[in-house]
């Protein structure tokens, strides 16, 4: 049975993954939103200004209000401001499942931040929400992003073929996984 509890701070060694704050806009176009290197592969176009940032800050604010709405920033402890999001894009509460959904600045790939940030989602999904599948998916072009989630302990589930569609057009999808009974073994 699953127990919704919205979006909740979570803290990891370097990381700390919070709510929206309207103040966030600026550092979302800075430092992700207005690369094109970033949103290559992502289903949403490049900010040409930091308007776009100032309207998605504001929706993801008001959606706080729903218990099944988890958007985090990621904020390195270190830095202080935001530097990528990672989200739950859908979930299926009949089969207690998710998809997360995520991006960085491209000064912080590389680092192990994107791992540390999708782990702490993974537990936060399974041990405080009840999930029993979380999986997210990558352009197959982006190979970079499936390591992240191996790096998790998702398993390669296969090839969707001319399934998706990003910034590149129709693409090939590859699938990940992992099952909570795959994430209490890894424990």
């Amino acid at each position: 049975m699953l127990t919704h509890k919205g979006t909740q701070q979570l803290e990891t060694r370097r990381l700390i993954l919070r709510r929206v704050r309207r103040e966030d806009a600026q550092a979302m176009y800075d430092n992700w939103a207005s690369e094109e290197q970033v949103t290559k592969y992502l289903t949403w176009p490049t900010y040409p200004s930091v308007e776009p940032a100032h309207f998605i800050t504001d929706l993801w604010a008001k959606s706080y209000e729903k218990e099944d709405f988890y958007q985090w920033m990621i904020v390195p402890k270190e830095l202080g401001q935001p530097i990528g999001t990672i989200s739950v894009v859908r979930h299926d509460d009949e089969i207690a499942s998710a998809e997360i959904g995520y991006c960085i600045g491209s000064r912080w790939w590389g680092q192990g931040l994107m791992p540390e940030a999708l782990q702490a989602v993974i537990d936060y999904l399974f041990t405080e929400v009840g999930m029993n599948r979380i999986e997210a998916r990558h352009d197959a072009n982006n190979p970079k992003s499936g390591r992240v989630m191996a790096k998790c302990g998702m398993t390669c589930e296969g090839t969707h073929r001319q399934a998706g569609r990003n910034n590149q057009g129709v693409c090939d999808d590859v699938y990940y996984a992992i099952l909570r009974s795959d994430w209490e073994s890894g424990k």
